[in-house]
């Protein structure tokens, strides 16, 4: 099993991995000091500790990151303040442990992990849904995943993507259909994939390339919705 541990705090790391080794003796531990060591670590984690206060780059900002490659690590954030906790299960957290805390409650999170990482690793691969668009007489396949957001401009939609945008002429309606209940139109001329959703207001949301318009009486129901997303994905890692 291979643990990752990030901290910018060396004394941290260091308790941290002789609490682990107290409990998985063979377990191969890798000490990061920081979010972007964690972003190029290979190869990935079973389990990450990791640590939200942290300069340059927090724990929320490298978690996001994070989870574009790896969506199968059990991860557990070490806080010192309670109040980030609620924002933790937005990108999937197993559990948190807020500094300082017991022996025993570290042995009930890190046994509970161990558990639920074995699991995680016998999961079914989740099949890839796409769809095909038609551009200059040549058809094209896109996958759901790797659609940011959607939106109409000059009678074309076009589709973008971390990897380059797709242009063609088609139906927001009948894309909305297609993309399915991972998806959300938040304006007549806007539908965004909620796995690359990054921060949002009643009046725009943020993704990871690029920000979608947001009809203010659909705010309610985008939230409640990216609520029942985020809850599926929890229920999923869990399985």
């Amino acid at each position: 099993m291979r643990i990752a541990i990030c901290d910018d705090e060396l004394k941290m790391r260091e308790l941290l991995a002789q609490k682990v080794r107290r409990h998985c003796p063979d377990a191969d531990i890798v000490l990061l000091q920081s979010g972007r060591e964690l972003l190029s670590m290979n190869p990935q984690p079973d389990i990450l500790f990791l640590d939200i206060q942290m300069p340059e780059m927090d724990g929320m900002e490298a978690a996001r990151a994070f989870r574009q490659k790896n969506k199968s690590a059990v991860l557990i954030f070490i806080t010192a303040l309670a109040e980030y906790v609620f924002q933790a299960f937005d990108v999937g957290a197993f559990h948190y442990l807020v500094k300082p805390f017991s022996d025993e409650k570290f042995a009930e999170v890190f046994c509970a992990a161990q558990v639920q990482s074995r699991r995680t690793c016998a999961l079914p691969v989740r099949e890839e849904k796409y769809i095909w668009v038609k551009r200059k007489g040549i058809r094209t396949k896109v996958f759901l995943d790797d659609i940011q957001y959607a939106e109409v401009y000059n009678r074309k939609i076009i589709l973008h993507r971390a990897d380059g945008d797709v242009e063609y002429y088609g139906k927001m309606s009948e894309l909305e259909k297609a993309a399915g209940e991972d998806f959300f139109r938040t304006h007549r001329a806007y539908l965004v994939n909620f796995k690359h959703v990054v921060k949002y207001d009643a009046a725009a949301i943020s993704l990871e390339r690029g920000t979608a318009l947001i009809a203010k009486p659909k705010f309610p129901e985008f939230v409640k919705q990216y609520m029942k997303y985020n809850q599926r994905e929890k229920q999923e890692l869990r399985l």
